[in-house]
């Protein structure tokens, strides 16, 4: 039996050759396009205005990917797709003369430049009278067969130009996606924070409990990690005098992959020197609720199954008072024993060896943060699970911790932030015991700069952190993280089928 894709191969290869014999550069170095195709249905549509039925625009130039071919012998529709959109191009022999013998060359997923003024059809619809055509780029490979949307979701994450090819609707998220991350950009900026960079590659991989991906610099003859947070280091510009700063950038995290979680995410961390964490949460909840505005015209988002109201203000809920709801007082089961026994009644798996900061966080997972679909601040946190956060007045076994979860899931994460060098070296000996006591699981690192940064002086600050790839799960109502970062991690599948 014929291989299908092998002809079609050749047959693109041989059109390819053909118009190489005529003289014609099937990839020419440079294309002036005067008109997106957006562009070119408002000038139309402004033309129409003043000119009535029968307008015909100024010459314009269109360019963009060959989508559909309509041939009706000495006259062709074909639909040009760019990055803005759609238009139809009308191709008559009596106008091309010549040039019209390019269409045997054409193939669907070809990039062609079209000169010509815009008219309506009879139809209604904007098109361009090509005077001119241009082939710009010949597609050797044909392009994904629906042209409504790629259903292989393996092909959709691996191979994401044929996605994007495919499905406007896909174009859309990761425009919107931008323009979310934009926002954020000027309303930090608007609220007088400065965007800075820190170190991607570190000596010491703080600022959360997490595995971190180890590399080698050679010049140095050192060990470095990628970084698991930026806190540490935005940290130290706080200390420096930088009153309020913020990152937007990636970090790395060596774990697992499911609907919320990626090894590589993009994060937004701010300090604010002289704030605490409710102040925080007052700047958190506007700005979402503001993005959402700006980005969508709207507060009430669908994720999932559910309507969410973004608006101000999100409840406040006490992370001891809802576990103690869901059946565990943490206050009573003071032991690790006694936490997992009292786990183990309700369901969460967990083993009786585990560190009480890794079962707090599976009963927080598990009891919890499932029912927080309307926007929801968990405040409060038990120190073993915040060993940067400032304890409560009159309390030390809680810090000033909030989480922000929407849809089931965190969104956001802050403290105010512990200042003080000899209370916040403790705590780093005590993760480097727990770490020592439970080898397989994550803790925070002794960071003897950061601390030596901190014996300087740090204003009482507030520190937040967004993970904006959940953010844009949920402004934009995607059910997997891998719908909203252009290139997630893979498998290794078979060689020759990808990466």
């Amino acid at each position: 039996m014929p291989d299908r894709a092998s002809d079609l191969l050749r047959s693109r290869l041989d059109k390819l050759e053909r118009l190489r014999a005529q003289g014609i550069d099937p990839y020419p170095a440079h294309f002036h396009r005067t008109h997106t195709s957006q562009e070119a249905a408002a000038l139309f549509q402004q033309a129409e205005a003043t000119g009535g039925t029968g307008t015909r625009t100024q010459t314009i130039t269109a360019a963009g990917r060959v989508a559909a071919l309509r041939g009706m012998g000495k006259a062709t529709f074909l639909d040009l797709r760019d990055g803005s959109g759609r238009l139809q191009v009308h191709l008559r022999s009596d106008i091309l003369g010549p040039k019209y013998a390019l269409l045997e060359a054409l193939d669907l997923g070809d990039f062609l430049g079209a000169t010509g003024p815009l008219f309506k059809t009879r139809r209604g619809e904007i098109t361009l009278e090509a005077s001119d055509l241009v082939i710009l780029s010949k597609a050797i490979s044909p392009p994904p067969e629906k042209w409504h949307g790629l259903k292989d979701v393996e092909v959709r994450y691996r191979q994401r130009y044929l996605d994007l090819m495919a499905s406007p609707e896909v174009q859309a998220i990761f425009r919107n996606r931008s323009r979310i991350v934009s926002y954020i950009r000027r309303f930090m900026d608007g609220r007088g924070f400065m965007e800075v960079e820190t170190p991607t590659m570190v000596p010491v991989a703080g600022g959360a409990m997490a595995k971190p991906f180890m590399t080698r610099h050679n010049a140095l003859d050192r060990t470095l990690y990628l970084r698991i947070a930026t806190e540490l280091h935005l940290k130290r510009l706080i200390v420096g005098g930088m009153d309020k700063v913020y990152e937007i950038g990636k970090v790395f995290r060596n774990e697992g992959i499911d609907m919320d979680h990626n090894p590589e995410f993009t994060t937004m961390e701010s300090y604010e020197a002289y704030a605490d964490y409710n102040d925080v949460m007052a700047m958190v909840e506007e700005m979402v609720a503001s993005a959402a505005r700006e980005v969508l015209g709207a507060t009430t988002v669908a994720f999932h199954e559910h309507a969410i109201g973004l608006d101000p203000p999100w409840p406040r809920l006490s992370l001891v008072e809802e576990l103690r709801k869901a059946g565990v007082d943490i206050e009573r089961q003071d032991t690790n024993e006694k936490l997992a026994a009292a786990a183990a009644e309700l369901g969460v798996q967990v083993q009786r060896t585990e560190s009480r900061t890794s079962i707090l966080d599976k009963l927080v997972g598990s009891l919890v943060e499932p029912k927080l679909i309307q926007p929801t601040f968990l405040v409060d946190y038990p120190v073993e699970m915040s060993p940067l956060a400032k304890a409560k007045p009159g309390d030390p076994r809680y810090v000033e911790r909030f989480e922000a979860f929407i849809g089931g899931m965190e969104v956001g994460n802050a403290f105010t932030e512990l200042n003080d060098p000899v209370v916040q070296r403790q705590r780093f000996e005590e993760q480097e015991a727990l770490r020592r006591q439970f080898g397989d699981e994550d803790f925070d690192r002794m960071d003897e700069d950061f601390l030596a940064a901190l014996e300087y002086g740090m204003p009482p600050t507030g520190g937040l952190g967004v993970g904006i790839d959940r953010l844009v799960m949920v402004l934009t109502g995607q059910r997997s993280i891998r719908d909203v970062v252009l290139f997630p991690q893979m498998r290794t599948i078979n060689p020759g089928q990808g990466s």
